[in-house]
């Protein structure tokens, strides 16, 4: 069983009380949001025990005081820029967290696509956005911003690009992911507000680095690996040493810019700023919620693990530079942690080579080893009828169900009708059948056959568990996988040398 090292509701109370003491300081709160509000994975990880969807779930708690605006950079959508957790675009993603934040009845202001310069797929996103009755702005980039101070706050800087009217006390300013144009954002709308004579503040909720654990925790390491594309590295805070002698954490982005931000807040309100350091202007609680320290280290360091693997990746596939792969392998020997110390990683690999001896070839062999909820270790390798990630998945829930190895959960003749009509009729190249396809079979055969039946059951057994493949997952199976709640992590190797194939 998943051990436990967060308590949500603990965290949850706290939070919101915190974030309410902030908003009684104004009128209006613009409150960026880092991270994920729905579908935090990253946070679930690494504190087990934390509920993925808590930061909606807070902010549900205060929904008659909420409305949001979602930020999106131009740039992300013009390149179809893609979350990982979710492997779907960022435009689309807004799509969906449209719809979430209706469904939790959270008010969504509109759509802002910062930096915009007419670019040609933003400019059809924002049509279809305004086709389907969401409003939309968007926002220039800024010259010099944020250094040149004064250039943003003339007459080409903030006051350029317009105002989003907001009722609501709590503005809430998210986004699909980083470097989305958030902050400008709450500081432009701040710009606009001081000019309407309104009394207006501006607070981050930023999930990580949390601010009072060590610099080298686990759990702050674990979202430097996660942020390895940015180049961000967490630092201890100076300026609330010096203000406080007390120790904080925050990363170099945020240190970097503190005082040029601070400056900026000053001539838009024309006072002298609250916030002494950037952990001031932060209202994260997250530490309260830790219940077992060590729990939640050892799960941050297997974050720290899966994040190599897939800068490993992503660098194969074009997607990232060697000066990332160089940091992941930095930060692996600082924590002292090697891949193979992920559960699944040495059986897939061991299985593999078996394989290779046994059939006398230097191909890579494709293996999956699952390991489930009680320890066990589960593997999967292709064959002629279907790949290593339904393999494993079948292999898993038949250990699950207690079936025998040697009974077949699918007739073979069914799994070759199928395949007929990928290749004869959908004239696929690829023959062998995917995790859908075989669970679709599964499916249709539980209606029909208890055994079938049984083993479909299990699939909710299957939420939590690590899986490893010794090559490069296909899309379509790495998406059924984390729909399914396992968390895969592959090694950089393609399981075959076709380029359009892999």
């Amino acid at each position: 069983m998943r051990k436990i090292g967060f308590d949500s509701e603990k965290y949850l109370l706290e939070q919101s009380t915190y974030i309410l003491e902030r908003v009684q300081q104004y009128d209006k709160l613009y409150l960026e949001f880092g991270g994920k509000l729905i579908g935090d994975k990253h946070a679930k990880r690494v504190l087990p025990g934390f509920d993925e969807d808590a930061k909606i779930k807070l902010l549900h708690t205060l929904k008659d005081s909420v409305e949001i605006i979602i930020c999106v950079y131009a740039g992300d959508i013009e390149r179809n820029k893609v979350r990982e957790d979710y492997g779907i675009t960022y435009d689309q993603d807004v799509l969906r967290l449209i719809d979430e934040y209706r469904a939790y009845d959270i008010s969504v202001n509109s759509v802002l696509i910062t930096r915009y310069a007419g670019q040609p797929t933003a400019k059809v996103f924002m049509t279809k956005l305004e086709r389907s009755g969401i409003k939309v702005s968007t926002h220039s980039e800024i010259a010099g911003y944020p250094t040149n101070v004064g250039a943003v706050m003339g007459e080409n800087g903030f006051a350029q690009n317009p105002y989003i009217t907001t009722t609501k006390p709590i503005v809430v300013v998210t986004a699909p992911g980083p470097s989305s144009g958030k902050l400008a954002t709450c500081l432009n709308q701040m710009y606009h507000e001081n000019k309407l004579g309104n009394k207006v503040g501006y607070a981050k909720f930023e999930t990580f680095p949390v601010w009072n654990l060590p610099l080298k925790h686990p759990v702050n390491i674990a979202y430097e690996a996660a942020t390895v594309d940015l180049k961000d590295v967490n630092m201890i805070d100076n300026y609330h040493y010096e203000a406080y002698g007390k120790v904080a954490i925050n990363y170099n982005r945020d240190i970097e810019t503190f005082p040029v931000i601070k400056s900026i807040i000053e001539q838009i309100t024309g006072k002298e700023s609250v916030y002494q350091s950037p952990t001031d202007m932060g209202v994260n609680r997250l530490k309260s919620g830790i219940t077992d320290d060590a729990i939640v280290q050892e799960a941050a360091r297997q974050e720290i693990i899966r994040r190599s693997f897939i800068v490993e990746n992503d660098y194969k596939k074009g997607l990232a530079d060697e000066d990332s792969v160089a940091h992941m392998r930095v930060m692996l020997e600082e924590t002292k942690l090697k891949k193979e110390d992920r559960a699944p990683v040495l059986p897939a690999r061991s299985y593999a080579k078996q394989l290779q001896e046994k059939l006398n070839s230097t191909n890579n062999q494709a293996v999956i080893a699952i390991e489930l909820q009680t320890g066990e270790m589960i593997t999967g390798r292709t064959t002629t009828l279907m790949d290593s990630s339904a393999a494993a998945i079948l292999n898993s829930l038949k250990k699950l169900a207690n079936i025998a190895d040697q009974i077949d959960l699918l007739s073979p003749v069914i799994l070759q009708t199928i395949q007929r009509l990928k290749t004869d009729d959908l004239n696929s190249r690829v023959p062998t059948l995917t995790v859908d396809e075989v669970l679709i079979a599964l499916a249709i055969s539980a209606v029909t056959n208890p055994t079938s039946e049984l083993a479909y059951k299990q699939l909710p057994q299957l939420q939590d568990t690590k899986a490893h493949s010794t090559v490069i997952v296909n899309r379509a199976n790495e998406q059924t996988f984390k729909k399914l709640g396992i968390d895969m992590t592959s090694d950089a190797e393609y399981p075959t040398e076709n380029l359009y194939y892999n």
